[in-house]
């Protein structure tokens, strides 16, 4: 018998603006569920969290806790009030019963200085105090509302594991695949005011919605041909008023009714980048520079050569010295050794993480225009505000509504639209990924895959960097950065291929020894010499090892293609798992034939 649930919300429906919000939503957590709650920007996933955890009233349906049960809810921007420390801001949030320990447990995995103050951390530091208040007292159910905004990487595979370990059911609403597919084992859809759900986890969602849509839009063609139908009976059929006629008229405007409170699936945004002259071949050449601030190397003898076309993605904690890196190749920062020269005809546009450069007064039309008109120019051709902000899911009634009144995804979307309007051959987009939907996303990957200029780009999405970079720079040990090719998955693979070979080359000594006491252990009870297993193992070794190496030879000659990455991303991403794979077993038949063949020896001698 499945546990009673820990929440339940039956019905329930919220109306904002005289627009139903929810209309008759339905979700239970259970005990232990790993829940991921998505949809798009503005279907209200964040309000539904907030009336799970009673923070919203819901105008009707029914809401119900398991009496006892304990719920904490990340939001979207902490509060601290008036906590003077970061420790005592993550202990307030501990019940009578629970562990402080905890607290101290968790600051430190967080990489949190329990003195600091709340108010005086970034936002980064910001967000990692306020799970650690949440995560403090191992809830029943926690609730998170876009947990990995303002996270590196290091601390979003933190969070995961740290998901995977605890004992309370969790929902999550994110935009990160890749966070999503590892910390979920179901997926509630919320689209269009109703949810549905799958008990599986966020890897089998999209395939799920897109047959679900195609399915949908299936049965609206049929209901519109039955409408048709009916109509012509209703012209030239109709021949007296029997009571089927009647009845039948009356199914037609039933039928009418229903078309007309189908609500579509919400449009997709229309995106592209503004074209300009062509830049030259040569983009950025920088040679040895480097960079301290009080006496800290942020970036060492650093050299690198971005051609027009490149794609290249810069990943590494939050401090670690990224945005110093880019501006010194843009030419904002000058380095304290070496040279930056950048190429002709450059054109910049720069996307702002932090949407520094959105005037909360203005209104979103003024903010897309600076003010000038009611008209952005886009490719060299005017467009009226109202229908290029259409493009990016904007009402024709929100042009007028003030930048501060919008939401984190709609700033989003609006500085986006701003910074794409601007003709440029050269993108620089710094965390562009943060409070976009998947489908806007989905948009800006094929933006960025298929943009004819050069892309510079930060950003702790690993799945969004896998589809749209050519290569990564990530920070290596004492300021030094190393770039790798292809995307994240690539640089990952790259660095665990570095240390095996690093583990490799130390193995000889430690084999050696091993290899040594074996035979002298055998020796001495007189049968020096190898098994029938081991002779096997050295006679098919040699064979594994030539098929493994046969197998990297032939996924890597076509992963050199250079326009596969562009064409399939999908592909070179297999691709590389299988090498990846192949290179770990070629690995481990190698240490095994080398081990044999010195105890071989050994035994021999």
């Amino acid at each position: 018998m499945a546990p009673p649930p820990l929440l339940r919300l039956d019905g329930v429906r919220l109306t904002f603006g005289g627009t139903p919000l929810f209309t008759d939503v339905e979700l239970g957590v259970l005990p232990g569920d790993r829940i991921a709650l998505v949809g798009r920007n503005g279907s209200g996933k964040s309000t539904l969290l907030k009336i799970a955890a009673g923070l919203v009233e819901a105008d009707g349906g029914e809401v119900f806790r398991q009496p006892g049960a304990t719920i904490r809810y990340l939001a979207q921007e902490p509060d601290f009030g008036d906590a003077l420390s970061v420790e005592s801001y993550v202990a307030a949030g501990l019940g009578p019963a629970d562990d402080p320990y905890r607290v101290t447990r968790l600051i430190e995995g967080l990489g949190l200085r329990a003195d600091a103050r709340p108010n005086d951390l970034s936002g980064g530091e910001a967000r990692r105090a306020a799970l650690a208040r949440v995560l403090a007292p191992e809830p029943d159910i926690v609730l998170l509302d876009e947990p990995t905004n303002h996270l590196d990487l290091p601390t979003i595979e933190w969070l995961e594991e740290e998901i995977r370990s605890i004992r309370s059911a969790v929902v999550t609403i994110s935009h990160d695949r890749r966070f999503l597919e590892k910390t979920t084992s179901a997926t509630v859809w919320l689209d269009r005011g109703t949810v549905r759900r799958i008990n599986e986890g966020f890897g089998a969602f999209e395939a799920w919605r897109d047959k679900t849509l195609e399915e949908e839009e299936r049965d609206l063609q049929k209901l519109d041909r039955k409408i048709v139908r009916e109509e012509h009976w209703l012209r030239y059929g109709v021949t007296a008023r029997r009571t089927r006629n009647e009845r039948r008229l009356a199914a037609l405007h039933t039928m009418r009714a229903d078309r007309r409170n189908t609500r579509r699936a919400m449009g997709t945004v229309e995106m592209a980048a503004g074209e300009t002259r062509e830049s030259g071949k040569l983009v950025i050449e920088a040679k040895s520079i480097s960079k301290a601030y009080d006496e800290r190397i942020l970036v060492k003898d650093f050299s690198t050569r971005i051609q027009r076309g490149d794609r290249v993605g810069f990943v590494g904690p939050n401090g670690a010295g990224k945005t110093t890196l880019l501006k010194m190749l843009i030419g904002e920062a000058q380095p304290d050794s070496g040279n930056v020269r950048l190429g002709t005809n450059l054109d910049l546009a720069f996307l702002d993480q932090k949407r520094a450069s959105l005037d909360d007064t203005l209104s979103v039309s003024e903010a897309l225009t600076d003010g000038r008109g009611d008209q952005v120019m886009v490719n060299g051709e005017p467009r009226h505000v109202a229908g290029y902000l259409k493009d990016f899911l904007f009402q024709p009634e929100q042009i007028r509504t003030p930048v501060g009144n919008l939401s984190g995804g709609e700033r989003a979307r609006l500085l986006l639209a701003k910074t794409l309007a601007t003709p440029a051959n050269f993108l620089v987009l710094d965390e562009p990924t943060n409070d976009l939907d998947m489908e806007t996303l989905d948009l800006l990957q094929e933006l960025i895959a298929n943009y004819p200029g050069t892309v510079l780009l930060v950003s702790h999405d690993r799945d969004f960097l896998d589809r749209t970079v050519t290569s990564v720079i990530s920070p290596d040990v004492g300021g030094k950065w190393l770039e790798y090719a292809g995307g994240y998955s690539d640089m990952a693979s790259q660095k665990r291929g570095a240390e095996k070979e690093a583990r490799k080359a130390e193995k000889p000594k430690t084999s050696s020894s091993a290899s040594t006491s074996s035979a002298k252990l055998a020796a001495a009870n007189g049968s020096a010499k190898l098994s029938f297993k081991q002779k096997f193992a050295l006679e098919n070794l040699p064979k594994e090892i030539a098929k493994f190496e046969a197998a990297i030879a032939k996924a890597e000659a076509e992963m050199a293609d250079p326009a596969l990455f562009a064409k399939n991303p999908d592909r070179f991403a297999k691709l590389a798992a299988e090498s990846e794979r192949h290179r770990a077993g070629l690995a481990k038949a190698e240490d095994e034939w080398l081990e044999l063949e010195m105890l071989k020896a050994e035994m021999e001698s």
